[in-house]
């Protein structure tokens, strides 16, 4: 039997197994269509819209064809789906054997090392940053550390302090590996390594796979098959893994790897004195882009730091290697993480026409970012040249492909769109009659739009903002004129956040970014989505505005345009997650009905939800869903 027929066979079976399971014909479509790619070796690119049950479509055929494969997602939600979901239910009922692990960047394991260090006291007496943690956190994180299987951070049942977590954990950059460390042969991250080495399926992040694709294949197992989910976040997720940072915490962090390992006060302190010079300097162009020649007090900051790292590299090697296993493993982890921040050091002196630099993050801890512009070359070098890769997610934009490096003859293209009856069960409002968004009246407009939805809907809502600004001023304007509760993005974690949404049939929840993409809120809780404008990428983002001035005339339609399409679709996507959904999505922002050159381009990347102009018809639509709703 075929692979594509052998695939669409068995997720009929795990349909019949499954309570309440059904076939979904874009499931069938997408994994028949996977399962050619991978027997082909061809690479696929497939769009399958909100209910089609992806994971299956591509987790199914991948582990039928009997080669090892990593599946690589933007969100730990996705993870958890997958490794606590999905892959334990196919190993109970697919009928094939087979193994699948989670791996995680290093630094979400405790180091077993290091527990060692702090037991000795070696670490309290000379590593600041234990002595910052709490004694009682850490004493409870070593008891942990002598009783958890896998050493995970996820583990935990409360999230531990950044300092506790750094006192008991290494990055990549610091750790010696299992050969030079002393506790190598009972470290955790080791452990998940070679379990992922003789699993079938690998679950990871994009930025484990990123730095998999930087270091030439030195992070993950081998594999022949990559399976990216999510991957409208491919590119920019890519781009920040193969670049680097510069921060006043790296040379702090080095400071105390430093006095951990040398007895001269000077050189960790002349580390401290680069770090707090570095923040100052780069403190006076947060948010900027640097072009050209570097600001001279950024160039002299760099240069001092560099002669102090040389200093700090010279007296490590003095520094004997029979010493001792703990001192070598010290002098190791001061070792690495000195020759990663020359090379940075050196790399943000002279930054390539490939690369875009600029300073990000709060003017007391500003950061100097360096990202490659075009991540193409590197894709096609270390993925597409040598395995199948199959990318999927609800949205994928336009010209994606051509921006990742495919070419047209060694992919397909596949949108097997969704099993949702959007045509009957949803609305699509925008209120054309609305001002320009950048007009003054817009904000007091869209408030009451945004008021008489809500009560229409008798709360029930997700309002999704483009700025923090813009959700404040409508929490402010909003929430003492409906009867339900308004929660705020700022008033809880967002798990938090989405439970206490999820329960509360009158509640309202008020978000920017973050919540355009990746929650789950199927059911009568939700049945109103609404967008205070359209997400255009500022235009001030550094790396975009690199990509721009290559693209030069084709700018707007080849990096904002698909970008502002595929952020839409993820917004207007959280309104119908199952097929029972009912609801409305209200768009603000007039431009979604009124701009000619690009309107269409936007509302054909959208489900197809009837759409309307009159708000009576979307309160209509409302209050039927809500009379329909059960008590």
């Amino acid at each position: 039997m075929p692979a594509a027929d052998r695939s669409v066979a068995a997720l009929g079976r795990l349909a019949d197994a499954t309570p309440g399971g059904e076939r979904r014909k874009p499931q069938d479509e997408m994994s028949a269509a996977v399962a050619d790619a991978i027997g082909n070796k061809r690479h696929l690119l497939a769009q399958a819209g909100t209910g089609t049950g992806k994971s299956w479509a591509y987790l199914v055929p991948a582990i039928l064809s009997g080669k090892r494969t990593v599946v690589a997602t933007a969100t730990k939600a996705l993870q958890d789906q997958l490794a606590g979901k999905d892959l334990p239910f196919l190993q109970e009922h697919l009928g094939r054997e087979f193994d699948f692990a989670v791996l995680k960047g290093r630094s979400n394991y405790v180091c077993q090392q290091r527990i060692a260090e702090i037991s000795g006291g070696q670490q309290m007496a000379l590593d600041g940053l234990a002595e910052r943690a709490s004694p009682t956190e850490l004493a409870s994180l070593k008891l942990w550390a002598a009783t958890t299987p896998t050493g995970d951070r996820a583990e935990l049942l409360a999230e531990p302090s950044h300092q506790a977590w750094g006192a008991v954990s290494v990055s990549a950059q610091e750790c010696p590996g299992a050969k030079r460390c002393p506790k190598g042969d009972v470290c955790f991250a080791e452990l998940a390594r070679r379990k992922a080495a003789d699993a079938d399926v690998v679950v990871v992040n994009l930025h484990l796979l990123g730095l998999d694709l930087a270091t030439d294949g030195a992070v993950l197992p081998e594999h022949e098959v990559v399976v990216v989910d999510e991957a409208h976040q491919l590119e920019d997720i890519i781009s920040d893994t193969c670049g680097f940072e510069l921060s006043a915490g790296r040379f702090q962090n080095l400071a105390r790897s430093v006095r951990a390992i040398l007895d001269d006060p000077a050189t960790s302190d002349d580390i401290e004195t680069s770090a707090s010079l570095l923040a100052a300097v780069l403190s006076e162009h947060v948010g900027r882009r640097l072009k050209g020649a570097l600001d001279p007090a950024i160039a002299d900051a760099l240069s001092l730091a560099r002669a102090r790292l040389d200093r700090v590299a010279n007296a490590l090697r003095a520094i004997p290697d029979d010493a001792g296993d703990d001192v070598a493993t010290r002098k190791t982890r001061a070792v690495q993480l000195t020759t990663g921040l020359m090379v940075d050091v050196a790399a943000a002196g002279e930054v390539p026409a490939t690369s875009v630099a600029w300073v990000e993050g709060p003017d007391h801890n500003p950061k100097l970012r360096v990202a490659p512009i075009d991540v193409a070359e590197l894709l096609r070098a270390a993925l597409w040249d040598r395995r199948p890769a199959i990318l999927t997610s609800a949205t994928l934009p336009d010209g994606m492909a051509e921006r990742l490096g495919l070419t047209p003859t060694d992919h397909d293209e596949i949108d097997v769109g969704s099993p949702f009856d959007y045509e009957h069960h949803g609305l699509l409002y925008c209120a054309a009659h609305l001002p320009d968004p950048r007009e003054p009246g817009f904000e007091p407009g869209m408030h009451d739009d945004l008021v008489a939805l809500i009560e229409a809907a008798g709360g029930r809502t997700l309002a999704l903002f483009t700025s923090y600004r813009a959700m404040d001023a409508a929490i402010e304007a909003v929430r003492p004129r409906v009867s339900g509760p308004i929660l705020g993005q700022r008033d809880l974690p967002k798990p938090a956040l989405v439970a206490a949404f999820t329960e509360d049939e009158s509640a309202c929840l008020f978000a920017t970014m973050g919540f355009w993409q990746g929650i789950d809120v199927p059911g009568r809780t939700l049945s109103l989505v609404t967008i205070d404008r359209l997400p255009f990428p500022r235009p001030d983002e550094p790396l975009l505005q690199a990509r721009r001035e290559r693209a030069k005339a084709d700018a707007f339609r080849l990096i904002d345009l698909p970008r502002t399409s595929m952020m839409l679709a993820q917004g207007v996507g959280r309104l119908i997650r199952s097929a029972t959904d009912e609801g409305v999505v209200a768009v603000f922002d007039p431009r979604l009905a009124k701009a000619k050159r690009y309107r269409w381009d936007l509302l054909n990347a959208l489900p197809p939800l009837p759409r309307t102009k009159e708000r009576a018809e979307a309160e209509a639509f409302l209050r039927r869903v809500t009379a329909e709703a059960p008590a």
